[in-house]
């Protein structure tokens, strides 16, 4: 004999939250719905689940919208430096991920400092690609020009 359940939380070797597993009675009886780890899978349940799982889609759904909004509006801006550099190219200072964000502000996007991908700053002159990681996976790709200040 056997008992349906759906999982509340991840439980090793069984499964994932919203997963519908059989389990023995005395498991789910006596560890898993004491705990909250588990509901028993009955009809009311299985409709909520349901409905949850419908909800969260649409939530998804619609943060994936904002972000590709987002996105747009990020890859449109122009971020230009104009900084002081040596003959070789080197920059005297740097393009911090706080100047990036600064620039993205300036164009009246709002970005959390902490979504700009960039490992260590610019340091040199040219064009370069940042990551920034917006939310529901999203992720824009900023150009990044530095230029030599003229002297």
């Amino acid at each position: 004999m056997s008992v349906n359940i759906i999982l509340q939380e991840n439980v090793d070797g069984l499964g994932v939250i919203g997963d519908q597993v059989t389990v023995k009675p005395g498991y789910a009886r006596n560890y898993l719905v004491p705990k909250g780890l588990a509901l028993i899978a009955n009809e009311r349940n299985v409709k909520e689940l349901e409905h949850q799982k419908r909800q969260l889609g649409r939530k998804l759904e619609k943060a994936t919208k904002d972000a590709e909004a987002i996105k747009a509006r990020i890859e449109k801006v122009a971020c230009e430096f104009t900084q002081r550099a040596s003959e070789e190219g080197k920059l005297f200072g740097s393009v911090t991920s706080m100047d990036l964000e600064a620039k993205i502000q300036a164009a009246g996007i709002e970005v959390d400092r902490k979504k700009i991908q960039l490992a260590e700053p610019i340091k040199t002159l040219g064009e370069h690609t940042v990551v920034v990681k917006l939310d529901a996976g999203v992720v824009a790709e900023l150009k990044v020009v530095v230029s030599a200040e003229e002297a």
